[in-house]
């Protein structure tokens, strides 16, 4: 019997030591981590990689979250792909504006803690 290939997890995020973090942390579950600095590397990653889940900030250079997460979506290819927002934003209304556009889950940056955020990448990927 092969063994089942590895997941892949995309981080978007364009602070380098969150990104180093997440990478980190993730990387303890022995999960492929591929990551971009900002949304345009994003897309590309997207298309490329076809990751299991996509760690998403919300504010990027080049090419804001919010846009990532629609051509994410919008794609028949990568639509069904678990988007993970990390936001600063603890705002009602930005939570529930990503999860109507299709975001399957939503951190908030300074609660954030890397149990957490590897068990939620962990429920994401074993729903999909």
């Amino acid at each position: 019997m092969a063994a089942s290939p590895r997941k892949r997890v995309l981080i978007v995020e364009d602070d380098p030591f969150l990104r180093k973090a997440c990478h980190a942390g993730l990387a303890q579950d022995g999960y492929d981590i591929v990551a971009a600095e900002d949304g345009e590397e994003a897309l590309r990653q997207v298309q490329a990689e076809l990751p299991d889940v996509v760690l998403l900030d919300w504010l990027l250079p080049k090419v804001p979250g919010l846009e990532v997460l629609r051509a994410v979506k919008a794609d028949a290819r990568s639509r069904d792909v678990p988007v993970l927002i990390l936001s600063n934003s603890s705002r009602d209304e930005d939570r529930e504006r990503a999860i109507g556009l299709g975001a399957a889950d939503y951190l908030i940056k300074a609660d954030l803690s890397l149990e957490d955020l590897r068990g939620r990448v962990r429920r994401l990927i074993t729903a999909s």
